[in-house]
């Protein structure tokens, strides 16, 4: 049986403006065709285990020629799979998903066309620039600087006098010939214009003049680059919100899962950064059908129930539900956490937390332990394999009874190595949400520089960690991801200063 093709537009990068039926289908496809504009933050996306083949094409460099993409997706989806083919922009503006189209319609192979935002109107959007506005523009034209073949033969007499905004895609390297074409064809030499580079990403360049000085003012540009011809073009310093969010022109590296970091990489995307997401550490539970039962047994015998991180909540909580128990094992058994993204855990499970200090370390858990713990009061830590042992440290000197269960394992990994982008200067900061993250970073960056960035540590313990293999810290202000967030505006704010 016959697969299918869904041509995806992916937008100008910025992964925010991928539409929630283009997310859809690359979670539930077999194979990604990709090109390089649709970025980190898309791929990341795709689910593991998802055959991912990069079809990128460089100005004047194909790598893999047209055709042969035009061939591999009518092959997967001859073999059954779903197939996605996942483009920059929009699929039909400039994108050629048209002739990717044809040979399946040839081959009566069934397809899709999800549409993506074009930068043709993204981009200038990002860099404050509205394509029409009441009494600059009332009209948009968007026009290619390249075809198939090579260079287009741009009738600039046909541009020159029709008003309106220009759009040219695809013109970083003939900014000088767009220019200079348009005014020979009689549109004025002052005319505004705009030359914006990764337009919608932290990496976005812009550069304003008229149509006389704009190549000397941009210099070289770099693919990928949107012009804009236009009096809206003047807009531009009144509209620019994306250079003003906080963390904007920042690169900043997550290590750890998306999913077990309560949203941070999206939250700093929010605020302008540019994320790279190299998770250094898996986590891996311990919580086996005997081990589940035996917790179903034991968790009413103690007063009070200690969670460390959510990866131990998900794991005991994960493992009642598979042995037939539920939140209700919990009874009167109180639960201490150690921080926000730990207490948000067990909310999804119906559950919420008794104790948690305001501080995000083991000793201040302990403190607060030590105050809550009634005498003769009994203590059930479920935590890490290898865990630190402060906790146990404070609770042993209080005298306080209690026992300790292991219930995941933190597994060291690299999905990328950044030991280049951190030597090269490249990585401004990078976030650690536990001691075992510091760990597993360094398991793979040993050869990293490690004072050419900040860490940014979500409590104490952490820090420590951090400090000891020699980076130079931040620490956030409370046990939470947007405390971690708030930090590094401050900083931001403070180096601005």
């Amino acid at each position: 049986m016959a697969g299918k093709v869904i041509l995806v537009g992916a937008g100008p990068g910025d992964p925010g403006l991928l539409t929630l039926k283009g997310k859809a289908a690359l979670e539930n496809a077999d194979a990604v065709l990709y090109d390089r504009l649709a970025g980190d933050g898309i791929l990341s996306l795709i689910p593991k285990g998802t055959k991912k083949i990069n079809v990128g094409k460089r100005s004047g460099e194909h790598p893999v020629p047209q055709e042969e993409i035009n061939r591999l997706l009518l092959d997967y989806a001859l073999d059954g799979k779903t197939v996605v083919r996942l483009k920059g922009g929009d699929c039909f503006v400039f994108g050629r998903g048209g002739e990717e189209l044809e040979l399946l319609y040839k081959n009566n192979v069934e397809f899709e066309v999800i549409p993506g935002v074009t930068s043709a109107a993204a981009v200038p959007a990002y860099a404050g620039i509205p394509v029409t506005h009441r009494g600059a523009s009332s009209s948009l034209h968007i026009v290619t600087a390249r075809t198939g073949g090579g260079d287009a033969e741009i009738d600039f007499a046909k541009y020159a006098g029709i008003g309106g905004t220009l759009v040219f895609l695809m013109g970083a390297a003939l900014l000088g010939y767009i220019a200079r074409g348009l005014t020979e064809a009689g549109m004025d030499r002052y005319t505004p214009c705009a030359v914006i580079e990764n337009g919608s990403t932290p990496r976005q360049r812009k550069t304003l003049g008229t149509l006389m000085d704009i190549e000397e003012k941009a210099g070289k540009v770099q693919s990928p680059a949107v012009i804009v011809v236009g009096a809206v073009c003047e807009l531009s310093e009144k509209f620019d919100w994306f250079s003003r969010l906080p963390l904007y022109g920042k690169t900043i590296a997550v290590t750890r899962h998306e999913e077990n970091s309560s949203g941070l990489a999206g939250r700093l995307r929010a605020a302008g950064a540019n994320v790279i997401e190299c998770p250094c550490i898996h986590t891996e539970s311990l919580v086996n059908a005997r081990l589940a039962k035996k917790l179903r047994a034991e968790i009413p015998e103690y007063d009070i129930a200690v969670f460390t991180s959510a990866s131990g909540v998900s794991a005991v909580m994960d493992g009642l539900y598979g042995a037939g128990a539920d939140a209700r094992v919990f009874g009167k058994t109180r639960i201490a956490v150690i921080g926000g993204a730990t207490a948000a855990a067990l909310r999804r499970y119906g559950l919420r937390a008794d104790i948690m200090p305001d501080r995000y370390s083991g000793r201040a858990l302990g403190k607060a332990l030590a105050g809550a713990a009634e005498r003769g009061g009994r203590i059930l830590m479920l935590r890490a394999e290898d865990a630190s042992r402060e906790l146990n440290g404070l609770l042993d000197a209080s005298g306080i009874e209690y026992k300790e269960t292991a219930v995941y394992r933190t597994i060291p990994e690299c999905e990328l190595n950044m030991t280049g982008l951190i030597n090269g200067g490249r990585i401004d900061y990078v976030t650690f949400t536990s001691c075992s993250t510091v760990r597993g970073f360094m398991q793979f960056h040993k050869n990293a520089d490690l004072r050419s960035f900040t860490a940014v540590c979500i409590g104490d313990a952490t820090a420590a960690e951090a400090e000891r293999c020699g980076m130079s810290c931040i620490t956030a202000f409370s046990a939470s991801v947007e405390s971690m967030v708030n930090t590094l505006i401050g900083d931001r704010l403070f180096e601005a200063k």
